[in-house]
């Protein structure tokens, strides 16, 4: 009888909120009405202003690469928090203050001259962490969301959408700070290179290679040297030889596709021929267009909404 009731009141209050938001739909539509000229100027300001703004941010890209990575980055890393603290999601600022902690601490050592033997490969390794664990939340926040469609969640809870909302921040938190961590191992990345002496990265380094020495990290490539931390090598089609790590570091999360020091391209499909390997590399281009999700197109929507107010259009 408990239950009965208890099933009948959930029933209630779900019925309630569907008059809520009908009646909503139904105010706004009576707002609204007569305005379809109105909203069609509004679509065409907006889809102007999407047109224009890509071929701003595309020649900005092409002809200053240094100040727009600069600017999308500070944005990236900004603009959540300040949003965050505004509407007190207080959960999202706690794990961006501690990724930000341990984030600058392993800045400041990718940044330390001299450069440590082992902070090259402690660097990617903390950032292939970042992108794994965001890969991870990625696969885990779509596998459930199936499992919501095929109706598998009545298993444990009857209504869908406390799940649908665990996907929707799971799937967040994982694109965000994959994003961010994947700008951040670039600045890195480009910064141990220049230390190390050979990457340049306008040119080719005038330092000479050694044979059997990771152009990343600068340290020996034989295992047989390095009994305490023992790590795989791989070897480019340009003959030079590198750390696992540190060319996965280079070319996936560093998002490098050349050679750190002859600049010849390497061929990605043959570093990672394992078919369990390819999501990543797609997945690696879902994180840039997560970007310009997260830092251009709120810029974008203001704006355009700032020439519908200029114009009187509401």
């Amino acid at each position: 009888m408990d239950r009965q009731l208890l099933h009948a009141g959930h029933n209630h209050e779900m019925n309630e909120k569907e008059k809520k938001w009908l009646q909503e739909q139904e105010e706004w539509r009576e707002e609204h009405k007569g305005h379809d000229i109105m909203h069609a100027e509004m679509l065409l300001v907006l889809l102007g202003a999407l047109f224009v703004s890509q071929i701003i941010l595309i020649l900005w890209k092409q002809k200053h690469p240094r100040s727009y990575n600069m600017v999308s980055l500070t944005g990236l890393w900004v603009i959540p928090f300040l949003v965050s603290c505004y509407h007190h999601y207080w959960r999202f600022v706690g794990c961006w203050l501690l990724f930000s902690v341990i984030t600058a601490q392993v800045i400041r050592l990718a940044r330390c001259k001299p450069l440590g033997g082992k902070t090259p490969r402690l660097v990617y390794r903390w950032f292939q962490f970042l992108y794994n664990a965001s890969y991870g939340f990625g696969i885990m926040s779509y596998m459930v969301m199936m499992c919501v469609l095929f109706g598998l969640h009545l298993l444990f809870v009857e209504d869908p959408e406390p799940v649908v909302d665990f996907c929707i921040v799971l799937f967040f938190y994982g694109g965000y700070f994959g994003v961010l961590g994947r700008d951040l191992s670039e600045l890195c990345a480009e910064e141990m290179a220049s230390t190390i002496g050979y990457y340049e990265k306008d040119s080719i380094s005038s330092r000479s290679l050694e044979e059997n020495i990771c152009a990343v990290c600068g340290q020996s490539t034989n295992s047989a040297s390095d009994a305490t931390d023992p790590e795989p090598a791989y070897k480019l089609s340009c003959g030079h030889v590198f750390h696992d790590s540190c060319i996965r570091g280079w070319c996936i999360v560093g998002k490098k596709q050349t050679c750190p020091y002859c600049k010849e391209k390497v061929d990605l499909q043959r570093l990672f021929s394992a078919p369990w390997e390819k999501p990543h590399m797609l997945y690696g281009r879902l994180l840039d267009w997560i970007r310009y999700l997260i830092v251009w197109h709120p810029a974008i929507i203001i704006i355009a909404q700032g020439i519908n107010d200029y114009l009187g259009l509401k």
